[in-house]
Order: C-alpha cells, then sequence, then structure tokens
C-alpha cells in the first residue's frame, strides 16, 4: 500500500473533510467567498445594534431602575448632561443665555428626550459653578442608555454643539453619549497583521506560507463580524464586541494554521506528495487544532452560566470568532495548501517522493497520529535541545526559579479593585472625557456620577418623610450636595439626586453607597414607612462589580473542572489535569498582576498612555475564559508530543527532552504572534481594550515562556514516571480519545496503572 492510499484510509473526522475538500478545492474556496459576501451584506443591511447593559435582575439599582419605569417614567431613562464654559464672563451673560437657551428648547423636543433642566431656570441654580464659568443642563430620555437608538443619541450631540460659539465650549457627558461614541481601535488590527506577517516571513521565509494563515484568519473573522452584527439584533452585544473578537479570533486563527503549515512543511519535506502531508498535518496537527479550538469555544461559552447579559454578548462574540476561524483553517487551508503546497517548502532532491513502490516493498511507515513539534528533517540540534538538556540536568533550580518568578508577578494582584471606569479615563479628545474635566473642575468628581435616590412614599405627598429622607441623606459623610425632591404625578414616588465627593470610579464612592444601603437608610424607611433604593449608572455599576466578583468563584470551578476531565480523558494521566489547572491559574494571576501594576497602581501608565483607576469588573472572567482556552492550546500541543516519546520509549526523562527539543520553536512563534496581535491594541485609545489587550499578552507570553519552557518540563522532569500513572479502576472506565499516536502503533504497553 503507497503512503497515499495509507493517508486516503484514515478515518478521523478532521483528515475526512480535508478529503473532500481537497477533491473539491474551488468548491470549498467559492463556498467560503459567497458565505462571507452574504453574511456581510445582510448584516449591513440590518444593521446592528450594540449596547452596554451593566444591569442585573435583584440588585437594588435594577428595582429602583423598576420603581421609577412604574411610577416615574419621566426619571426612569437615562440622564446625561449638557456642560457649559466660557472663557471670559459668566454663562448667564445675555449673550450666552440668548445662544444657549433655544438650543436647549430644541433639544427637549427631540425624539426620546422626555425634558431638559436648564441652569438658566429657578430650579437650576445649583447647576452653575461658583465662579459662573461652568454650568450643565440635565438632559433626560424615556429609556436607559442600552435601549435609546443611536441616532437620537447623535441628534442631541450635533443640536448641542451645534451651539458652539467663540469663547463658548459645550461638551456632552453621560451613559448614553458615551455610548454613542462607541469604541475605536485605530490602527490596531493592521498593526497587529503586520506584526504577524513579519513574525511567519522569519519563521517560514516563504511569502505563499506567511500568506495562507493571514488569509484563513481574514476570512473567517470577516465572516464571524457579520454574525456578530447580526447577533447584536437578538441579544445584548457590548460595543467592544467586534474588537474583542478581532484580538482573540486573529491571533488564535494565525496560530492553528501556522500549526498546520509547520505539521506540512515536516512531511513534505520527508519525502510525501503534496495531497499525503496535507492529509497527514490534517490528520496529526488539524486534530489538536480542532481540539483546543472547542476547547476555546467551551471555555468561553461557560460565561453563560453566570446569567449576566453584558458578558453573554462577549461570550458569543468571541466564541464565533474562534468557531469561523477554526473551520476556516480545518476547511479552506486544506484546499489551498493542496494547491500551493509545493511553493510552501522547497526540498532537496533526495527527499522527492517516489514515484511509485514496488509490490513486495514494505510499507512506508505512517506519520504518528500526534500533534508533532514542526521540525525540519535535516535539521541539527539547535537551542531547543540545548534548552531541553539543561533543565534535565537541573529541574529543581529551574521549577523554583519558574514558580517564583510567575509568583512575584502575580503579586500585585493581590490588591486588585474592581469597578466600572468612567469618563476619566476617556480618550482627552472625546466630548465625554472634556464633559468629565469641566463638571469635575466646577463641581466636584462627584457631579459626574450622581446616585439616584427613589422613594415610594407610604402616602401621597408625605412631606415628613421626604424631609426626613433629604436630611438623612445630605447627614451623610462623603455627599457633597442633595437635589430637593421631585415628585411624580401621583406623589407617592420621589426622587432625589445624591452627588458624592469622590469620582464614580474611585473607591470612597463604592463605600458611600453600601453606607447609604447598610445604616443610613434602612433605619429611615423604619421610621418613615417608605421604600428607599439607590440606584442610577453608578449605583448599577458597583452592583454589577459585586455581582461578577461573587459568581467568579463558581466560573472558574466549572470551566477547571471541564478541561480536567477533557485532559484527563485524552492523556490519561491523572497528574496532568492537575498540572495543567494550577499552571494556566498560575499564569492568568501574573496576567492579572502585570495588569494591575499598570492599570490600577499606574506603574508605566505614561507608557501607555493610561490613567491609574480599578480594573474592569468583567476582565477577571473572560480573561480567565480566554487565556485558559489559550493555555490549553500549548498545554495540548507540548503534552501531546511528551506523551507520544513516553508512549515510544518508555523514559520519562527522555519524552521531556524531546518534547521541548521539538515544539519549543512552534510553541514561541505561535505565541510571538499572539502577543503582536494583543499588544497591537495596547495603542489604542480605549481603555478597556488597552487593558484587555495588555492582559491577554501578558498572559500568553508568560505561558508560553515561563510555563511551557520552563516550569511544566521541570515538573515533568522531576515526578518522572508518575506523571502518566492512572489508578486501574478508573482507566478502565474511562473513555479512549487519541490526539496522538496509539501505543500498540509503537510497540508500547498502553500505559503505567497504578
Amino acid at each position: 500500500m503507497s503512503r497515499s492510499d495509507a493517508a486516503a484510509r484514515r478515518t478521523g473526522l478532521v483528515a475526512r473533510v480535508a478529503h473532500w475538500t481537497i477533491a473539491h478545492r474551488r468548491l470549498a474556496v467559492a463556498a467560503w467567498l459567497v458565505v462571507l459576501l452574504a453574511v456581510l451584506g445582510i448584516s449591513g443591511t440590518v444593521g446592528s445594534h450594540y449596547s452596554n447593559n451593566n444591569s442585573l435582575k435583584g440588585t437594588e439599582s435594577q428595582r429602583a431602575a423598576d420603581l421609577l419605569a412604574r411610577d416615574f417614567p419621566s426619571q426612569a431613562g437615562d440622564t446625561d448632561q449638557i456642560v457649559l464654559h466660557v472663557t471670559a464672563g459668566r454663562v448667564t451673560d445675555a449673550a450666552v443665555r440668548a445662544r444657549v437657551v433655544p438650543m436647549l428648547e430644541q433639544v427637549a423636543r427631540l425624539p426620546h428626550v422626555t425634558g431638559v433642566l436648564s441652569p438658566f431656570d429657578a430650579t437650576g441654580a445649583r447647576q452653575v459653578s461658583r465662579d459662573g464659568q461652568i454650568a450643565f443642563a440635565t438632559v433626560m430620555f424615556d429609556e436607559r442608555a442600552n435601549a435609546l437608538p443611536k441616532p437620537a443619541i447623535k441628534s442631541v450631540i450635533r443640536t448641542a454643539q451645534a451651539a458652539r460659539a467663540p469663547g463658548l465650549q459645550i461638551e456632552l457627558g453621560g451613559q448614553a453619549i458615551e455610548q454613542a461614541q462607541g469604541v475605536s481601535i485605530g490602527p490596531a488590527t493592521a498593526v497587529g497583521l503586520l506584526a504577524a506577517i513579519i513574525v511567519l516571513l522569519i519563521m517560514f521565509g516563504s511569502f505563499v506560507a506567511t500568506g495562507l494563515p493571514i488569509l484563513t484568519a481574514l476570512l473567517g473573522l470577516g465572516t464571524a463580524f457579520g454574525l456578530i452584527a447580526l447577533g447584536s439584533r437578538v441579544i445584548t452585544m457590548p460595543d467592544i464586541s467586534t474588537q474583542l473578537a478581532a484580538m482573540i479570533g486573529l491571533g488564535v486563527g494565525i496560530d492553528y494554521a501556522l500549526f498546520i503549515i509547520t505539521r506540512f512543511r515536516e512531511s513534505y519535506r520527508a519525502g510525501a506528495d503534496v495531497q499525503t502531508a496535507v492529509i497527514e498535518a490534517m490528520d496529526t496537527s488539524g486534530r489538536a487544532v480542532l481540539f483546543a479550538g472547542v476547547t476555546v469555544i467551551v471555555a468561553l461559552l461557560g460565561m453563560l452560566v453566570l446569567g449576566v447579559g453584558f458578558l453573554t454578548g462577549l461570550a458569543v462574540s468571541s466564541a464565533l470568532a474562534v468557531l469561523l476561524t477554526m473551520l476556516a483553517t480545518l476547511t479552506l487551508l486544506p484546499a489551498l495548501l493542496s494547491r500551493v503546497g509545493a511553493r510552501v517548502v522547497r526540498r532537496s532532491p533526495r527527499h522527492a517522493p517516489k514515484a511509485s513502490m514496488a509490490p513486495d516493498a514494505p510499507e512506508a511507515p505512517e506519520a504518528p497520529d500526534a500533534l508533532e513539534a514542526p521540525k525540519e528533517a535535516n535539521a541539527a540540534p539547535g537551542f531547543w535541545l540545548r534548552w531541553a538538556e539543561l533543565i534535565r540536568r537541573r529541574p529543581w533550580p529551574a521549577a523554583l526559579v519558574g514558580l517564583a518568578l510567575m509568583l512575584l508577578i502575580a503579586s500585585p494582584a493581590l490588591s486588585l479593585r474592581l469597578g466600572l471606569s468612567d469618563a476619566g479615563n476617556d480618550p482627552s479628545g472625546q466630548t465625554t472625557r472634556k464633559a468629565y474635566d469641566l463638571l469635575a473642575e466646577g463641581f466636584g468628581k462627584g457631579f459626574n456620577g450622581p446616585l439616584i435616590v427613589a422613594a415610594r412614599l407610604p402616602q401621597a405627598g408625605d412631606a415628613a418623610a421626604l424631609e426626613h429622607i433629604g436630611a438623612a441623606i445630605r447627614t451623610t459623610p462623603d455627599v457633597a450636595s442633595v437635589s430637593t425632591a421631585r415628585l411624580s404625578a401621583t406623589g407617592h414616588t420621589a426622587v432625589y439626586e445624591a452627588f458624592p465627593a469622590s469620582a464614580p470610579q474611585a473607591a470612597a464612592t463604592t463605600n458611600l453607597v453600601r453606607r447609604l444601603r447598610s445604616t443610613v437608610l434602612p433605619p429611615v424607611s423604619r421610621a418613615t414607612g417608605a421604600t428607599v433604593l439607590v440606584g442610577g449608572a453608578t449605583a448599577i455599576g458597583i452592583d454589577f462589580t459585586h455581582v461578577l466578583a461573587t459568581k467568579l468563584p463558581v466560573f472558574i470551578a466549572v470551566v477547571v473542572l471541564l478541561a480536567a476531565v477533557l485532559l484527563l480523558v485524552v492523556f490519561r494521566s491523572a497528574v496532568i489535569p492537575l498540572q495543567a489547572a494550577l499552571m494556566n491559574l498560575l499564569s492568568i494571576g501574573a496576567a492579572l498582576g502585570v495588569t494591575v501594576g499598570i492599570f490600577q497602581h499606574g506603574w508605566l501608565g505614561g507608557l501607555f498612555g493610561v490613567q491609574p483607576g480599578p480594573i474592569e469588573p468583567w476582565l477577571p472572567v473572560i480573561l480567565f475564559a480566554i487565556v485558559f482556552g489559550l493555555s490549553m492550546d500549548y498545554e495540548v500541543f507540548l503534552v501531546s508530543r511528551i506523551h507520544e516519546e513516553w508512549l515510544r520509549r518508555r523514559d520519562p526523562s527522555q519524552a521531556v527532552v524531546s518534547g521541548i527539543a521539538s515544539t519549543g520553536r512552534v510553541i514561541t512563534a505561535a505565541a510571538t504572534i499572539m502577543i503582536a496581535v494583543f499588544l497591537s491594541f495596547v495603542f489604542g485609545a480605549d481603555r478597556a481594550i488597552k487593558l484587555f489587550g495588555l492582559s491577554l499578552a501578558s498572559a500568553v507570553f508568560l505561558d508560553a515562556f515561563v510555563i511551557r519552557c520552563l516550569l511544566l518540563p521541570a515538573v515533568l522532569e522531576l515526578l518522572g514516571r508518575r506523571t502518566w500513572q492512572l489508578p486501574r479502576w478508573l482507566s478502565r472506565r474511562l473513555p479512549r480519545v487519541a490526539i496522538e499516536v496509539p501505543a500498540s502503533t509503537v510497540g508500547a504497553p498502553a500505559l503505567d496503572e497504578a
């Protein structure tokens, strides 16, 4: 049987798909192009609807919003500000009033606007600063920010800014304005692509080999973008969904194609024809890509168990990006490789495939069913072999150095403070940032995040209850000022605006909300019979942070347990799942340590263009899901090779050396591509995207270079044969899922069993 015939008889799903796409490569390429254009065309016609919804059922801020929606509709929607600033004179001067008042009246008549509180009315006296140079008008919408259509918000922005004049600055702030601005990542994607191209060129030395991973990643990612836009019409998709999807999809898409192309080059240089080399690459690296991709998707979709709409959107969008880039790698890439594979790598004449084989000639050995690390057939031992030998000789120092380094880097994470960052972290050129700075200058930072206190009165217009509630809020430490109560039409519901003395993202504001809810307002409720609730955008963010922090341990436990079961089934080892869980947690902790140091403590903040502030509460959740999934890629890639060598030789030490020597180069190259892609997003303007890009880049760097190339091999060297032991009773009950060479094909017993 020829080698090509042997490859054709493979029965693996990935191999069968590769056979079909090779036989119908024009159809496969055309199908991808048609799907891409169709999805983008439909999404462009239908449009998208991205929104940031941080509200959560059952929280006090949500109950306050529900009360206002029922009894006080005019106060139930989003509340934003139009900020006025004059460089000379006062905002109350006749010339300024003549220009601003008509504008405010026009804004009040716009769709979805229920009213405007003007600083020029008697009720707006508190809306003018002491020096008279800064004032603000309050715009009340009929819907929450996430439910407002962007055209309506942009109409407010255009109408307000049209009144600008020399010496009169007009800026807008608030949740709705923030959402209408959207998120811009600038040239980050192009920079990431350029960096990936450079790394691929250095590794492959071929423009064709470099272009294939880029092409498959872009086709898959473009299709995912269209589906994400359509999905935003069905479920809540935050406005950063496409940016995170681009970051993740681009990284994994290029990496997955890199693994397969490198394995193809190895087989082709060893003498296989193009089709056989493609099938072998797909049946080894392709199967591992499928396993790794599914693991990433499962980890991402694990966020659905949290029941948080904001995270649901991020999970679905990121999972779609991984799914589509993985499918493009498994279906489009083999079709392209079968056409241009001979141009991907050059080989010497002595490695050319034989035209035929004698009937009685022995069958050529098949490539092992392993996720083999790519290596050149005639390459001399190099750096990675010497490195592996060094770890084998000194495993204890290597393990201790790796562990100490990771713990040191992770130590800042012990002071992690979660919270939604405010507009003070927006790019300096955005109107929300300018409005924030003006309000902070004229009235104090707390005016950028007023607390909405809603009270359901026992009797309509209960004056005694209104006075008692207002006095209690005013005398609370860290409350700068409190508005007079506004009553609903029935007189049963009252609303106060309480302005903290600190910024919305400050820890003092969080403490103030907790103090109002736990010690200040409960006695007032008992004394007056009123139901008093603290809500508003700032309180919603605090509740959102608390809920995520509470649910995070459950989410971590679910993902870790699922990954451990998968690794247990695949490698039939009690040690590997435990090792993977601990080391993946270590890499995530270290990534959080880097993030806390830069974004929370401000270390090197000037270099990255960020100011100190809390860490977004969704970051640890989605960082854990993505990094845990990506870490599994490298875990499977490396441990599969070590496992294969263990089955071949039954020498645990030599297995570790061979595994590192043969996978070190491709792991670090793949990681470098991901790091370059993720770091490119750090140079964008949006703080959340910077935060995510740096944390992912840090996690991948530490996982690939410290965990996989130092700590993991040292630990496996120390454990020796114990790494592959499994209780006999458990071994009999586990299903067999092979992503590497079966033991029977190499003449070794199945596994050690304890």
